[in-house]
């Protein structure tokens, strides 16, 4: 397994790989599915190339061969990372291949901008994903913020919000 920085060329396998582990029939072979709280995509290849274009944004991957494995967004933001849009292929969740990716994107915030802090942003509902951020070190801030609106997905279920997750990376 390596870990690397994406490229425009992995816009399209990574868009799908996101997709299909968090949404539709697929995402359910792994643990991190929001089939049942929201429909449609989670991104597309053009908010992709937005943000690998963004100069304060990482994408990075981790991948055997030419077989990409999972991916997670890293966002630079005054002395902290905002991680997101954090994937891995649903019949590989739980072999830890998510565990290393997300200490390999906190030692690249690091080495690149110096952050303090990593934060992430949970759905209230995915008390098994707070759970398994709390277990690699992340917080309960007690700060929650609105559920995005957009026309690439359907709430499936009316009442949706995000709890801030932090981290102290020194």
């Amino acid at each position: 397994m390596i870990f690397r920085h994406a490229t425009h060329n992995d816009i399209p396998t990574i868009t799908v790989l996101i997709n299909r582990s968090y949404r539709g029939d697929s995402s359910r072979a792994g643990w991190t599915t929001e089939a049942d709280l929201l429909s449609g995509k989670r991104i597309d290849e053009e908010g992709l190339t937005q943000l690998l274009n963004d100069p304060e944004s990482l994408i990075l991957i981790a991948q055997s061969e030419d077989r990409v494995f999972a991916t997670i967004h890293a966002h630079h933001e005054n002395e902290s990372v905002h991680f997101g849009l954090f994937a891995v292929e649903p019949s590989l969740q739980g072999g830890g291949i998510g565990k290393e990716l997300l200490a390999y994107a906190e030692s690249e915030a690091i080495r690149k901008w110096e952050v303090s802090t990593a934060i992430m942003e949970v759905i209230t509902q995915r008390s098994e994903l707070i759970e398994y951020y709390e277990r690699r070190g992340y917080v309960r801030t007690g700060e929650m913020i609105a559920f995005p609106e957009s026309d690439l997905w359907k709430r499936l279920t009316p009442y949706l919000s995000l709890e801030i997750l932090s981290k102290n990376l020194v």
